[in-house]
């Protein structure tokens, strides 16, 4: 039975898994390097703890108890009696080994050893390990404690079993795991590119500016927020690292290339909200531009972008990264699209989704707009996705 937890990793994701695991009766020990952020960790929980009491989310005073179940660690042998530890330090694939390495001396043969990592492999961390089999990922969405989904990823060396015993873990945690293939982004990071990728591309062309693209996935799709905003909510540093990742480890799949105009960015130090500074600037009295309320320009920014997300979560399915179902359910509880995109494209129309994929790969010419192999099997043999 798993009631100790260690979280390797004090910043905002490990301080809001040890919260949820804490929330679920869990025992929690949590360590960090760095003694300020250890600091900053148990002021966020108990900031939020207190929160969730003045909501309602939590009887009041059940806060108290649940800090209680954290403990803040000077040293990782406090893992020595850690049923699972979970880190959630730097996105580095060496910097996890060396970590795993150094937990394996210190934890029992039983303890599964988890990543949180959004897009580097499974297998390659786990490779690292003189028992890979108790190597598994668990990634939570930031934040922790808000965020339904957890992406649960098996690597190749992973004991078969251990995938449903820790989608029933974090079943009991409250959250909705969802199991996906040790593929560079796993579901959600790699799906969402589009929705990122090619508005910046429409930007690019100069079809339109941020503010009229944003408004157009809102006004006609129903996206709770537009790209470029959303880029500078997650943090274009952490946005723009991700999509250069999952583009390398897909050996430089065109569909994934990154922009020139993030990278500058990026370089740049505006990193979204966080910096003051994004695609949109976030100082003190600065007005945000209006839109260009075009209907007619934005159905076709909002069909342009639709149409290669449903064509990237087609892919994913033909190539067996998750079930449909999950696929469907990491898109509208990871990143809160209003639809499951394999759900949409049968209510658009799978022929409709792809002559448009199509009629983009004939205008550019470029392997980015291919269409799924899936979607043109479906076309061709009247299917739908939901029968």
């Amino acid at each position: 039975m798993i009631k100790n937890i260690g979280v390797v990793g004090a910043g905002a994701m490990g301080s809001g898994i040890a919260q949820v695991a804490a929330m679920a009766g869990m025992n929690v020990f949590i360590f960090d390097s760095f003694e300020t952020a250890i600091l900053k960790a148990r002021s966020t929980i108990q900031i939020s703890l207190e929160k969730a009491e003045d909501k309602g989310k939590i009887p009041r005073g059940e806060s108290i108890q649940i800090l209680n179940r954290i403990r803040f660690v000077e040293d990782m042998s406090e893992f020595k009696n850690c049923d699972l530890v979970i880190e959630a330090v730097i996105e580095n694939a060496e910097v996890k080994q060396n970590l795993f390495r150094e937990l394996e001396n210190i934890v029992s043969i039983k303890t599964i050893l988890a990543t949180n990592t959004s897009s580097l492999s499974i297998t390659s961390i786990a490779s690292a390990c003189q028992h890979p089999e108790r190597v598994i990922g668990i990634h939570f969405f930031n934040p922790a404690p808000l965020m339904p989904l957890v992406e649960i990823i098996p690597g190749i060396t992973t004991d078969p079993l251990l995938a449903g015993e820790v989608k029933t873990l974090i079943s009991g945690w409250g959250k909705i795991p969802v199991i996906a293939k040790d593929v560079p982004g796993f579901i959600v990071n790699r799906i969402a590119r589009p929705y990122y990728g090619e508005a910046i591309r429409i930007y690019e062309e100069g079809i339109a500016d941020f503010a009229t693209i944003d408004w157009a996935m809102k006004e006609f799709g129903s996206f709770r927020m537009g790209p470029f905003e959303l880029m500078d909510m997650i943090g274009n540093d952490i946005n723009y690292t991700v999509t250069e990742t999952v583009w390398k480890q897909y050996f430089f799949e065109p569909r994934y290339k990154p922009s020139l105009t993030q990278k500058r960015l990026f370089e740049a130090g505006y990193f979204g909200k966080k910096s003051g500074r994004g695609y949109y600037d976030y100082a003190e009295g600065r007005i945000q531009p209006e839109p260009t309320k075009d209907p007619d320009k934005g159905k076709y920014i909002y069909t342009r972008v639709l149409a290669m997300l449903i064509n990237e979560a087609a892919e994913a399915l033909y190539w067996n990264v998750a079930t449909r179902d999950d696929i469907d359910l990491a898109m509208t509880k990871g990143v809160n699209y209003p639809k499951g995109l394999l759900k949409w494209a049968d209510d658009i129309g799978i022929i409709n989704v792809l002559e448009l994929i199509s009629d983009l790969h004939h205008t550019y010419h470029e392997e980015r707009y291919r269409p799924s192999i899936l979607l043109n099997k479906m076309a061709d043999e009247n299917k739908t996705f939901y029968d």
